[in-house]
C-alpha cells in the first residue's frame, strides 16, 4: 500500500504542477500576442489534469477499501501526505514558472507553424528541438517575490482563489474519507466530490476567470503594463499554494460536512 500512496502522491504533484503552470502558457500568449493559440494549449493542460484527477480518485478509493479491512492503517495520515504533494507540486510549478514561460512561447510558435497539435508534438520530439529546449532554462529569482510587494496585490482575488483551490484540492479526499466514517450513505458520500468540485468550478468561473480575462485584455491592448499581469499570475500562484495548505485544515471538517448533508440530498 505504501507504493500506491507514493504513486497517488506523484500523480497529485503532477496535477497541481500542471494546473499552476497553465498560467505560464497564458503569460507566453500575452507576451507573443498570440493568446488564442496559448489558450488552446492551456485547455489541453487542464484537460490532462482533470483526467488525471479522475484516475487519482479511483486509485485513492482502493486505499479506503484497504483501510476498512485493516483498521490499524493510518488513513488520515496518508491522506495528509497526498495533500502535502499538492503543495509541493504548486511550489515546483512556481520554481519552474520562468522556464515554462520561455518554453511555452516556443510551443505557441511551433503550434502556429505546424497547424495541428499532433504535428506540433511530432516536431517537438525531434532531438535538436529537445536539445535546444535546455537553452530556455531559467532559475527563479528573488525579484519575482519582490515584484509582488510593489503597488499592492489583488487581495480579494487572492482570498477567493485560495478558498477555491482548497475546496478543489480536498474535494475527492474528503468525500472518500466520509465513506470511511461510521454511518449510512457511504456510496452517496463517495459521489459528493463531484458536488464539491462543481461548486469550486462555479466560483472559479464566476469570480476569478473574468477578472483575469479583463486584466489580460488590458495588457494586450497596452492599457496595462505587462508587469501588472505578471504580478497577478504571481499572486494567483501564491494563493494556490496557500489554498493547498488550507486544504489540510478543512480536510476533516469537510468530510464530516459531507457525511452530514448526504442524507438530505
Amino acid at each position: 500500500m505504501t507504493e500506491r500512496i507514493i504513486l497517488i502522491s506523484l500523480l497529485t504533484l503532477i496535477i497541481h504542477s500542471a494546473e499552476t503552470l497553465s498560467y505560464a502558457v497564458r503569460m507566453a500568449g500575452i507576451r507573443s500576442g498570440k493568446l488564442a493559440i496559448a489558450l488552446s494549449l492551456t485547455g489541453m493542460i487542464v484537460l490532462i489534469s482533470r483526467t488525471s484527477n479522475i484516475a487519482q480518485g479511483t486509485m485513492t478509493g482502493k486505499v479506503v477499501d484497504f483501510a476498512k479491512k485493516h483498521l490499524e492503517f493510518n488513513l488520515v495520515g496518508n491522506f495528509r501526505i497526498i495533500l502535502t504533494a499538492a503543495s509541493l507540486g504548486t511550489l515546483l510549478a512556481i520554481a519552474l514558472f520562468p522556464t515554462f514561460v520561455a518554453l511555452s512561447g516556443r510551443m505557441v510558435a511551433h503550434l502556429e507553424k505546424a497547424g495541428s497539435v499532433p504535428k506540433m508534438i511530432q516536431n517537438a520530439l525531434r532531438v535538436d528541438v529537445i536539445q535546444h529546449s535546455f537553452y530556455h532554462f531559467r532559475l527563479p529569482k528573488w525579484e519575482m517575490v519582490q515584484r509582488l510587494r510593489v503597488g499592492g496585490l489583488p487581495k480579494r482575488l487572492m482570498i477567493i482563489n485560495c478558498f477555491v483551490t482548497a475546496i478543489y484540492t480536498v474535494g475527492v479526499l474528503a468525500a472518500l474519507y466520509a465513506t470511511f466514517l461510521p454511518g449510512q450513505y457511504s456510496i452517496g458520500a463517495s459521489q459528493a466530490s463531484g458536488l464539491i468540485n462543481g461548486v469550486a468550478t462555479i466560483l472559479l468561473t464566476l469570480l476569478i476567470d473574468p477578472q483575469v480575462a479583463l486584466l489580460t485584455d488590458k495588457a494586450l491592448s497596452k492599457k496595462a503594463k505587462l508587469s501588472s499581469i505578471n504580478k497577478v499570475f504571481g499572486a494567483l500562484m501564491f494563493s494556490r499554494f496557500c489554498g493547498t495548505l488550507l486544504a489540510q485544515v478543512i480536510f476533516i471538517p469537510a468530510a464530516y460536512w459531507i457525511k452530514t448533508i448526504v442524507p438530505y440530498l
